[in-house]
């Protein structure tokens, strides 16, 4: 007698057809061909977004510590990747600076420089490569003295006094050869404000992409030592960069921004976020993009280099994941890497 117990497999295929009713899930998966004709989200070089330091200097390209593979460039060189970054196929390039010292101050005056790196970094760009987008960071942080998106008076932030630099900020990088303005200082009004003034201006065509849920994470140092301001810092920057622990705010920051202007949304960090991005794609239908932040970037490369994972891997699944939870395209320091392998058809 079959003696066989109930939390045993099932004794023939019979029995397994029986009790799935016939669906047989593994049938999809047996091959290569198969799964890619079943795959419900794919990558494209359309879908990254290359974010590049920048430094003073010329032919410079500083590695950065705590972020393997990525390099602080000179203008000269940020030119040069920007060219392979079209050629490669990516839309779109994100600069941040790395700016001295020297020129940082209390209220980020360098921010309003038409000659700051952000700003030359766009005319040689699009002087050498005009095709390609070029998105600017509209936040204080990379100027000031004490490391925050903002004006500050004793420990407090002050919104509507940063909310008109960051005006400013933005009509000159657009002079500059700007793109898409990206604010991601938290500020409340600073969209509307932005779109205003760009409409004031005749500047109708500028795109604005909204740091939409920006949250105060811990997943930032590596970038904070890229532009050198976790040094600088002073406190943290939780009143105003938004609490993990919240989701439902995400929706109400997003409709905010969309109702003052804004063309597209963000959530940074990524990964950590996924139901965030779900969240406000599913809410707005608004071309969504998540921001994979140096935290993410260097737990992989840096799992990857001790040998505890499969980086290729690893990296095109995080990237995978983005897409699957809805985002039309991710900012990611893998993009030039991510980019090649999708031309030689290993991805």
């Amino acid at each position: 007698m079959n003696m066989q117990s109930r939390d045993n497999a099932p004794a023939n295929t019979a029995d397994v057809s029986r009790i799935t009713g016939g669906r047989r899930m593994r049938r999809n998966r047996r091959s290569d061909w198969s799964r890619r004709m079943v795959r419900e989200a794919r990558l494209s070089a359309n879908d990254l977004i290359w974010p590049i330091f920048l430094t003073e200097g010329a032919n410079v390209r500083e590695p950065v510590a705590s972020m393997p593979g990525v390099e602080r460039f000179s203008i000269d060189v940020a030119v040069k990747n920007a060219a392979e970054a079209a050629e490669l196929g990516i839309p779109a390039i994100a600069l941040f600076p790395n700016t001295p010292p020297g020129l940082r101050d209390e209220v980020g005056s360098e921010s309003l420089n038409p000659k700051n790196l952000v700003c030359q970094a766009c005319r040689a760009i699009k002087e050498a490569v005009p095709d390609i987008g070029i998105i600017t960071d509209v936040a204080l942080d990379p100027y000031t003295s004490h490391g925050h998106d903002g004006v500050m008076a004793g420990a407090r932030i002050l919104n509507d006094e940063t909310v008109a630099r960051l005006v400013e900020q933005a009509l000159v990088q657009v002079e500059a050869g700007a793109d898409i303005i990206a604010p991601s200082d938290m500020m409340d009004g600073r969209i509307g404000a932005i779109r205003e003034a760009l409409e004031d201006a005749g500047l109708l065509d500028i795109q604005v992409m909204a740091y939409t849920a920006k949250y105060a994470s811990a997943f930032y140092g590596p970038f904070r030592d890229a532009i050198a301001t976790n040094a600088t810092l002073i406190g943290d920057k939780r009143t105003y960069q938004m609490d993990p622990a919240n989701g439902a705010e995400a929706l109400m920051e997003a409709e905010l921004d969309i109702a003052e202007g804004a063309d597209m949304i963000m959530v940074k960090p990524g990964m950590p976020y996924l139901d965030i991005i779900w969240r406000l794609k599913d809410a707005f239908s608004m071309p969504t993009f998540a921001y994979q932040v140096s935290g993410e970037y260097a737990m992989i490369q840096g799992a990857a280099q001790n040998g505890w994972i499969d980086g290729d891997r690893a990296m095109v699944e995080s990237l995978l994941a983005f897409r699957r939870a809805g985002a039309d395209g991710v900012l990611t320091y893998f993009a030039p890497r991510v980019a090649r392998m999708l031309k030689d058809g290993l991805i």
